[in-house]
């Protein structure tokens, strides 16, 4: 024969070695559901358990079954308007006392020197910047394109603010 005893125990080593240092695997296979008796799990329902839509197939998001009552889609709200899908994230709100504590006196209050005084981007405020009136304005400052609810357009102003 070709082969010597010692060539075959060394490749026996070799073998012993490789399979010896070979990494732990800790994840299991998925079991199959559903491919016969002698599998565990198979036969009959396979897991779904007895009877019902739950074992049979999909319902649909509306069925209510038997009841009389109104289904939940009834009793949703309305949605009615034109813009009713629109996002409101992209709106940006500062209120006044966070806009008294990042302005001294006499500066201009607009979009660019937001920017300039947060960390938010350009991207992030986009040009929907409301002033909401949450707390107090103790300084006169000047308010440029900005957009504001009534009760914070009578604070700016009646702090001697102005809105251009």
């Amino acid at each position: 024969m070709g082969y010597s005893p010692s060539s075959l125990h060394a490749q026996e080593v070799i073998t012993m070695e490789t399979l010896n240092n070979l990494t732990k695997t800790t994840t299991k296979s998925q079991k199959r559901v559903g491919r016969g008796y002698g599998s565990g799990v198979g036969g009959h329902t396979t897991g779904r358990g007895a009877k019902g839509d739950n074992v049979r197939g999909k319902t649909k998001l509306t069925f209510d079954g038997s009841k009389i009552k109104k289904s939940w889609i009834k009793r949703l709200p309305f949605l009615r308007g034109k813009h009713r899908l629109e996002s409101q994230a992209d709106k940006v709100v500062f209120n006044l006392t966070q806009i008294d504590s990042l302005y001294k006196a006499g500066e201009t209050v607009s979009v660019e020197t937001l920017i300039a005084k947060t960390k938010l981007s350009q991207r992030d405020l986009g040009t929907n910047v409301k002033i909401l009136a949450s707390g107090e304005l103790t300084k006169a400052l000047t308010f440029k394109a900005l957009r504001f609810s009534k009760t914070a357009q009578a604070k700016i102003l009646s702090a001697g603010g102005k809105i251009e």
